[in-house]
């Protein structure tokens, strides 16, 4: 017998670009640190993946994936860089196949907010500001740069449609490279690339353009700042205005998130919060939702699923984000749907997110949990 659960408006399908996902519920893009040290795709990165989409998750977005050599944020983090890395990136697509999840690639470059001795040389950047968590200035970037960047997100989309990816997004949030371009703060170019909202915004807009051009009815989300937390970065109404404009160059999709390692606040806040606490970019996404036509992902601590249908039931997000829970419990949207659990058991203790691979740290401590449908 079905669930009351089960006839949620989280579990109807809905169209993103030309790509039908089956739920409302995604897998937000969270660093794996499983790829192999060269940054192609392992069996464990895979295997991570297939048994989220055993566990009925409607989109896993992955990792970020650099798009270029210099763009490395971290130690084993997934490249799609070169036309070698296609290969291993079909091996993660098509360890789905056969259930109805989708997957997208999260193209993306680190910009200001990587080690020199990570990548080789200096971090590059719209403008030389310091990076004060890294203690380091980047330099800014040239014009042939710019144009070396721009190619490099429309060619790893063209790898991601090679290996068998449902669409791409594009990371612009965080403060990494195209965040970076968008926000006063990090952006203080007087050129042709800097200065006016349209110019900050020129860089992704081109970016959306070249992928809809070489790669028609291809599937292209974002990933964008609502607010830096920085007094003189990105806030809500430039970035809703931002996000008109990607509408026009044909994204079809927009997540909804916010923070930088500046600010001392990033996306995933830690500690447990009150339901009422619950999506914390979720009025954010709201205030997107009221002017775009595209689906909005509504993110930010969301455990319990009344909460999340209501988010969704009220019209303020179209699909609901999550990322520590499918760490803690892989399995978590099919026992939403079974009405199993009511809440996720993730205590929001960042702990998961450990350069040796992603793992609750809670489940370390015990022994490790079954897997879904097991």
């Amino acid at each position: 017998m079905a669930s009351k659960a089960a006839s949620s408006i989280l579990f109807t399908p809905i169209r993103v670009g030309t790509t039908t996902i089956p739920n409302r519920f995604v897998r937000s893009a969270t660093n794996e640190y499983l790829a192999e040290e060269d940054g192609r795709a392992s069996g464990r990165l895979a295997e991570l993946y297939r048994i989220l989409a055993q566990g009925e998750v409607g989109l896993i977005i992955t990792g970020h994936m650099n798009v270029r050599p210099e763009g490395k944020a971290g130690p084993r983090q997934t490249g799609i860089f070169e036309d070698r890395f296609v290969s291993g990136l079909s091996t993660l697509t098509a360890s789905i196949r056969g259930f109805p999840t989708k997957i997208f690639a999260q193209l993306a470059h680190a910009g200001r907010q990587t080690k020199p001795k990570l990548i080789g040389q200096d971090p590059v950047s719209p403008s030389a500001v310091y990076e004060p968590t890294l203690k380091l200035t980047p330099r800014e970037a040239g014009v042939h740069d710019i144009q070396r960047i721009r190619d490099a997100f429309v060619q790893a989309a063209r790898r991601a449609d090679e290996a068998g990816f449902d669409g791409v997004q594009l990371h612009c949030a965080h403060g990494y490279l195209l965040s970076a371009f968008l926000s006063p703060h990090t952006n203080r170019r007087t050129d042709e690339w800097g200065g006016s909202t349209p110019k900050r915004a020129r860089l992704v807009l081109d970016i959306l353009r070249a992928i809809k051009a070489l790669r028609p009815g291809y599937p292209v989300i974002a990933k964008l700042n609502s607010d830096d937390f920085l007094a003189n970065g990105l806030h809500l109404a430039e970035s809703v205005e931002i996000a008109r404009m990607m509408e026009d160059a044909g994204l079809d999709g927009l997540e909804v998130s916010g923070g930088t390692a500046e600010a001392g606040l990033g996306s995933m806040w830690p500690g447990l919060r009150a339901e009422e606490e619950e999506g914390y970019f979720v009025p954010a996404a709201a205030a997107y939702k009221a002017v775009l036509k595209i689906p909005v992902f509504g993110l930010g601590g969301n455990r319990t699923f009344a909460v999340m249908d209501g988010f969704v039931r009220d019209g303020r997000a179209d699909l609901i984000s999550l990322s520590r829970p499918f760490i803690r419990e892989p399995a978590l949207v099919k026992k939403f749907r079974l009405g199993e659990i009511a809440k996720s058991a993730c205590i929001s203790c960042n702990k998961c997110l450990n350069p040796r691979g992603i793992s609750c740290a809670e489940l370390r401590k015990g022994p490790p949990e079954k897997g879904p449908g097991v």
